[in-house]
């Protein structure tokens, strides 16, 4: 067999792949389930710059408004847009916004301004191929103002309690009086045993609260050793907010309790959200959040997974811990 022979028959099963690889294509196209946008059964409203920056850098995730650009309807790419809008919906969608109570819109606008802040959305998959969609720094602003915004008319009903010692002493006589702690959804049990631990970190956000987080035991221990890696089955860390009360003499003191934020680990129980249960337990009357057990896969997970992997999808590394204390 002479080259010419050999690089005829080369070029025919070339053009035989090429041509059944179109073909495999243009029956994908036929037989893909195209992505739908349900019904708009309750529409987020908004400043109009604020409206402006979630349509076009959220909408096309986040909610039954989906407009797909030409390449997101090819398949087989068409199938990882089907999959990852469907799951943004989960997580979040402003097109079903009237499902949401006032304190999870305010959750949710923390979430999404922390989200941007960090620049973890839009996703940077997602941006390489629709690159107007990212924030810039002053729209990152925006939204961060407008969190600020609606969480302090969240709690019009609140003043800021201006005898913040006073205060803290209040919350913790109003909880150690309770007979029965309660329960989140999904499985985890507020407990007071937190106020003998000992402090581990404290952090901030945007609306001005003061946040100490606390370990038991075993939490401690892995602070000490670095154990991150996971943690340790058993850790359980606790965040309390309270709201910042200056004083007359301009030093800032815990004010009016927010809630009681928990991290329990169990690898085996919570399997879907990285090993860690997640509770919230808001005011004195220690309401627990969320309407179903799946809450933390669908909302708090997903944050922690895309801020905090490095440090055990805890959103800060905890401070060394003197284990003289």
């Amino acid at each position: 067999m002479n080259s010419l022979t050999r690089k005829s028959k080369v070029k025919k099963v070339l053009l035989g792949i090429i041509a059944f690889v179109v073909l495999a294509v243009v029956v994908l196209q036929f037989t893909t389930q195209p992505l739908t946008n349900p019904p708009v059964t309750g529409t987020i409203e908004a400043p109009k710059e604020v409206m402006a920056i979630l349509q076009r850098s959220c909408f096309n995730c986040h909610s039954n408004e989906t407009k797909l650009a030409w390449f997101d309807k090819i398949a087989p790419l068409s199938w990882r847009v089907k999959a990852d809008v469907e799951h943004a919906r989960q997580i979040m969608n402003f097109s079903e916004w009237d499902k949401l109570g006032a304190g999870d819109r305010v959750g949710a606008f923390w979430g999404i301004t922390n989200m941007v802040k960090f620049d973890r959305m839009p996703l940077k998959g997602y941006r390489l191929l629709h690159p107007d969609a990212k924030l810039s720094p002053a729209e990152v602003e925006i939204i961060r103002k407008y969190t600020e915004s609606i969480t302090h008319n969240d709690r019009s009903d609140s003043t800021i309690v201006h005898d913040a010692q006073e205060a803290f002493a209040a919350w913790r006589k109003q909880t150690d009086t309770l007979k029965v702690f309660p329960k989140s959804p999904n499985g985890v049990v507020y407990t007071d045993e937190f106020k003998k631990w000992k402090v581990i970190s404290m952090s901030t956000l945007f609306e001005n609260s003061m946040r100490v987080i606390y370990g038991n035991d075993i939490a401690v221990k892995a602070v000490e050793n670095e154990q991150f890696h996971p943690w340790p089955d058993g850790a359980v860390v606790v965040k309390a907010v309270w709201e910042q009360a200056p004083n007359e003499y301009g030093e800032v003191r815990p004010g009016k309790f927010i809630n009681a934020q928990f991290l329990v680990k169990d690898g085996k129980q919570y399997t879907e959200t990285e090993g860690w249960g997640f509770a919230k337990f808001s005011g004195n009357n220690l309401t627990p959040y969320g309407h179903t057990a799946n809450f933390a896969t669908t909302q708090c997970i997903s944050c922690h997974r895309q801020l905090a992997e490095e440090t055990g999808y805890l959103f800060s590394v905890p401070l060394k811990v003197n284990p003289k204390q």
